[in-house]
């Protein structure tokens, strides 16, 4: 890879987790090339973490994501199996086959309404079946999503949107998607419900190999792979899905790094009891499988809780979005990962995957919290100092991890990036012999008042920061969530951090309390899916010393 990039494999398990997905592509996408100014800096990050370079049969240069991902029978809609960049098998097979060919048709998804114009916007169809991309400006750069036809942004509604390669704007290698075709995503028979289900998926020789076959594709052309991101639904049979994987790349991949993102949807309702349930022994179960075989993991969700007793969703102040809604939570979602995940993937001091790990998960705290201010506040004659003593003491982010609100807890280490903020607003510009009015303001840069702040905010913890002048691209199809007034927003400033926190100490506890209470002899068919009453009595004793890692300490820092 160019530049000696160090690689990142990306796994996406689950349906929720492709609505998570396909975002974080879109502004991995709209990031690509784009034409810099004064106050972006270029560079900042290396895209070739995440891409890998190829070419078709036709000989064209191509950028995808280097990414498997794997979903239900019939949550492609009208995205192909095998992608969109290469040859049709059917019209692979013709060519080869000399004889008669009979053809069997199946009835094709209506493609969205929002893709037709984006495919007509960005290339060509031939006339033998073959999608041709326009040209890639230095074969990274994918074309401007508008054209001197379609000058208006192209946004899918959200009624349009039922599945997430609905509004996917990105071009997938063929062998990114791996479908699970024994479980269904649509109706009520068929489902992939269960922790057992999802870990009996990948002990059956076909999908094992599936995965393995295409893992080792995608390593073996890596120069310097540092590890592997898992995106995985925690809320359903993907728990297991995700879990099978963890171990199968502890295994095979020993020293990388293994960071789990593990996605609940929004709100549920008491109503809901066998979902409910099902949701929680998900959840249990696939944290401590997860945090067993990785080497960081992460709940991200927009919850206000992990456990059985729904809680209202989490508040952003600047944000207007339905909670009911995945295209809006998955956004949200998205937007604080392609964040968070800043230290793995600059150009210039990256920290590595593992080293990351290492930092967060002292003394066996392999989960951690997340949180975000999105966008982050800075009015018009700001500087950063002055924004940032706005929140006083309280903190400054809104909590991702379904843990509850983090004041009154105690931090043990953090990992914080801001970005996209002015170099010129970084520090105060005082006129000369005035007192400064705090701390912050008599800083000479912006890294020095981002470090100022949080020592001040967290004095005895291990704080690791980054402060990017890049942005976060929020252009369309990304849903319109930040004023019913203002014209569409291309980026925003984001405030991110993760953080090993105590309040991980109440939360676990709180799901161990949960599954007590349950009558397991209720939930036959979870049982039956291939957990045995031994599993969850080990599951219990599990989350109690994990939850026991949280409680009381201290932080790296005396």
């Amino acid at each position: 890879m160019a530049g000696g990039a160090r690689e990142v494999l990306t796994l996406q398990l689950g349906h929720f987790a492709g609505f998570v997905g396909a975002h974080w592509w879109n502004q991995q996408d709209a990031a690509l090339g784009r034409a810099t100014d004064a106050k972006e800096s270029p560079g900042e990050l290396c895209p070739d973490v995440l891409y890998r370079t190829g070419r078709t049969l036709h000989g064209q240069d191509t950028y995808t994501p280097r990414l498997i991902l794997m979903d239900l029978k019939g949550s492609l809609s009208s995205l192909k199996e095998e992608g969109g960049l290469y040859r049709d098998k059917q019209l692979d097979a013709a060519i080869a086959w000399q004889g008669k060919l009979t053809t069997h048709k199946e009835e094709l998804c209506p493609k969205n309404p929002y893709l037709q114009d984006f495919l007509s916007a960005e290339g060509v169809l031939s006339s033998d079946g073959v999608w041709r991309v326009k040209s890639i400006p230095n074969g990274k750069c994918s074309p401007p999503l508008t054209t001197a036809t379609t000058p208006k942004p192209l946004i899918p509604t959200e009624a349009s949107i039922r599945v997430w390669s609905d509004f996917l704007r990105v071009h997938l290698h063929p062998r990114s998607i791996c479908m699970i075709q024994k479980y269904n995503h649509d109706g009520e028979a068929g489902r992939l419900e269960a922790f057992g289900q999802g870990e009996s998926v990948l002990k059956e020789p076909k999908y094992q190999e599936e995965l393995e076959d295409r893992l080792h594709f995608y390593v073996e052309e890596c120069d310097y792979l540092q590890g592997f991101q898992i995106l995985c639904d925690l809320h359903d049979g993907f728990s297991g899905v995700g879990a099978k994987a963890a171990e199968l790349l502890q295994d095979e991949y020993s020293g990388r790094g293994i960071i789990t993102w593990g996605l609940l949807p929004g709100p549920y309702h008491r109503g809901e009891a066998q979902r409910n349930i099902y949701r929680l022994l998900n959840t249990a179960f696939g944290l401590v499988h997860l945090t067993a075989h990785s080497s960081l993991v992460c709940p991200l969700s927009l919850g206000g809780s992990l456990g059985l007793r729904p809680e209202p969703p989490v508040n952003f102040p600047y944000l207007h979005y339905d909670a009911t809604l995945p295209f809006h939570c998955s956004a949200i979602l998205a937007t604080a990962l392609d964040t968070v995940t800043v230290p793995y993937r600059l150009c210039s001091s990256p920290v590595s995957m593992v080293h990351l790990a290492d930092m967060l998960s002292f003394c066996g705290k392999k989960v951690v919290t997340a949180g975000a201010t999105i966008p982050f506040p800075l009015a018009p004659g700001q500087s950063l100092p002055d924004s940032l003593m706005q929140f006083g003491g309280a903190t400054p982010w809104t909590p991702l991890s379904a843990c509850g609100e983090p004041s009154g807890t105690r931090c043990f280490a953090q990992s914080v990036v801001l970005r996209g903020i002015d170099r010129a607003c970084h520090t105060s510009q005082l006129t000369p012999g005035t007192p400064p009015p705090s701390s912050l303001h008599a800083c000479t840069t912006g890294e020095e008042v981002l470090a100022q702040y949080l020592q001040q905010q967290q004095p005895r913890v291990m704080s690791s920061s980054h402060l990017l002048l890049t942005p976060c691209r929020v252009a369309p199809p990304y849903p319109h969530l930040f004023s019913s007034c203002s014209p569409q927003v291309e980026s925003i400033p984001v405030f991110g951090a993760l953080c090993s926190s105590s309040s991980l100490h109440q939360t676990l506890e709180a799901l161990a309390r949960d599954l007590t209470k349950l009558d397991l002899r209720r939930w036959a068919s979870f049982m039956d899916a291939g957990v045995e009453h031994d599993d969850v009595a080990e599951l219990l004793q599990e989350l109690q010393s994990l939850a026991q890692c949280y409680h009381g300490g201290d932080s790296l820092v005396d």
